[in-house]
């Protein structure tokens, strides 16, 4: 009992307690918020007394803005009236120009249209003077032709004709005096030029065949070579593309063909194979291969041990091997290689004696004939294949042009081209360098007479000193002394356009008139 009384006591005084906090918390609640209606209250009544105030405010702008506004208006009505005023003004002494522009233009136009009427009488009358003129002057023709006996075309004729033939020997006068003067000074520098060049340039020459012939030590290695039944003489021909020929010839074995390179292949292989001794067609593969090798090697050497003779550097190594290659390729019988060195060499010379870049001279030269070294394998030219090579291995614009232009087939345009051309010719012409066949030497002579004989007033041509020189017989009725000079010069032009030939050719042309009679 003692325990159940104390916790209601304990609840009783929680519940009291409770209650008396409950009240004292409204009591504050209450008052707090009677505080706070207060505050908003007298914030209200502060918030309208600001409202009031400010819209008091804006009207009082309000009005000024009004008042501003209509000042502005005014002002801005003022100037309008006075623009409007002033551009009315302009308007009108616009219109007066106008008007007095229109008034002397209608004076011009009536001054224009009076001179045009007087124009037009001038001109009648003028064409009235016209045809008494042209009248006059068809009398006068018909009259001349009377006294003279000549009609108008025909006394043009003759007139045409007088002035022709003394255009034609002044001409003729002309080219001769300029001719002979620049043959002087030209032949002159041009003969020191050349001679002191060809002085300084040693080369040889050696005569290039279509055969090579391999020494044997014995008779009985024919039988060797050869194989049973000739297996190994058609494997070694079968492999290196050249012809062998074992005739009664002693201890010794001819290997014919046109390929340079094959048939040095062939001679290194069958060296080999002699030396060896071991000949048959496994052993004649391995050897062939070896010498392909060391001619594609030996190639290379060449095309280096060029360069370095001549002492031009910076050349792609495949124009290098190109270079060697040539070594193995002739033209009327000169070796090619030793043709480029020996133009590069003589191109060298010459353009140290003129004066310019000597390097590039002997570059060009050393190039001038890189095509050769393809064109039995490839379609074109070897002049059109040269430059296609310079252009593919990035060589310069000079170089190019004196590859192109060395045979005189596009103009050169640089003074190293015309020397590359010089340097060719001499190479190509001096005594020993190049041998011709029979036919071809016929077939130019030939050709010579041929072109002089196809001329206006030839009446025989003789092709004399190898081609060197045509001596040309005109008949004097048709060709006077005057016109020779331009024959000459029409023939030498002909010839250049059409023949193909090493050095110049001289053209002589010889008139003669003989007289006879006799005395009885």
């Amino acid at each position: 009992m003692p325990v159940l009384i104390t916790v209601l006591v304990a609840v009783a005084a929680a519940i009291l307690s409770w209650i008396g906090a409950t009240c004292y918390c409204k009591k504050v609640a209450s008052t707090k918020i009677g505080n706070a209606e207060d505050k908003a209250r007298q914030i209200i009544d502060d918030a309208l007394k600001t409202v009031e105030s400010e819209k008091r405010t804006l009207e009082e702008e309000k009005r000024k803005s009004l008042l501003d506004l209509k000042e502005e208006s005014i002002k801005s009505k003022n100037e309008l009236d006075k623009e409007i005023r002033e551009r009315r003004n302009e308007v009108q002494r616009m219109e007066r120009r106008v008007l007095a522009k229109e008034e002397a233009l209608d004076k011009k136009v009536d001054a224009v249209e009076r001179k045009e009427q007087s124009y037009n009488s001038r001109l009648d009358d003028l064409n009235r003077k016209r045809a008494e003129i042209n009248e006059l002057h068809e009398k006068q023709l018909l009259e001349l032709e009377r006294i003279s006996g000549l009609t108008s075309e025909q006394a043009k004729e003759c007139l045409l004709k007088s002035v022709e033939d003394d255009v034609k020997h002044d001409t003729a006068l002309m080219i001769k005096e300029m001719d002979s003067r620049a043959k002087e000074e030209a032949n002159k520098k041009a003969k020191e030029y050349v001679v002191t060049a060809i002085q300084k340039c040693a080369a040889d020459h050696v005569a290039e065949t279509t055969i090579s012939v391999v020494q044997l030590p014995s008779d009985e290695m024919k039988g060797r070579i050869i194989g049973r039944e000739g297996r190994n003489i058609r494997t070694l021909e079968t492999m290196t593309g050249v012809e062998l020929i074992i005739d009664d010839t002693p201890e010794a074995v001819i290997l014919s063909g046109f390929d340079p390179i094959r048939r040095e292949v062939a001679r290194i292989a069958l060296e080999k194979l002699i030396v060896d001794g071991r000949i048959h067609p496994a052993r004649i593969e391995e050897m062939v291969e070896k010498a392909q090798k060391e001619v594609e090697t030996n190639i290379r050497e060449e095309g280096e041990n060029a360069t370095l003779e001549v002492g031009v550097h910076g050349i792609h190594p495949e124009l290098v091997r190109l270079l060697g290659k040539m070594k193995f390729r002739t033209s009327y019988g000169q070796n090619a290689l030793k043709h480029s060195i020996e133009v590069a060499q003589l191109s060298g010379l010459l353009a140290a004696e003129i004066g310019v870049d000597v390097r590039m001279a002997k570059r060009a030269g050393l190039l001038h004939d890189i095509g050769k070294a393809v064109d039995h394998e490839m379609e074109g030219s070897h002049i059109q294949l040269g430059v296609e090579l310079c252009k593919k291995y990035k060589e310069g614009p000079v170089v190019i042009n004196a590859v192109e232009s060395h045979h005189g087939d596009v103009e050169p345009t640089s003074l190293i081209a015309c020397i590359v051309q010089a340097a060719d010719t001499i190479s190509a012409a001096r005594p020993g360098a190049r041998r011709e066949t029979l036919e071809t030497y016929t077939n130019r002579l030939k050709q010579l007479e041929d072109i002089t004989n196809s001329f206006k007033g030839v009446d025989k041509s003789f092709a004399i000193q190898a081609g060197r020189e045509v001596r040309v017989m005109v008949v004097p009725e048709k060709v006077s002394d005057d016109d020779m000079v331009l024959l000459a010069r029409d023939i030498a032009k002909q010839i250049e356009t059409e023949l193909e030939y090493p050095g110049q050719i001289k053209i002589n042309l010889i008139r003669e008139s003989r007289v006879a009679d006799y005395a009885k």
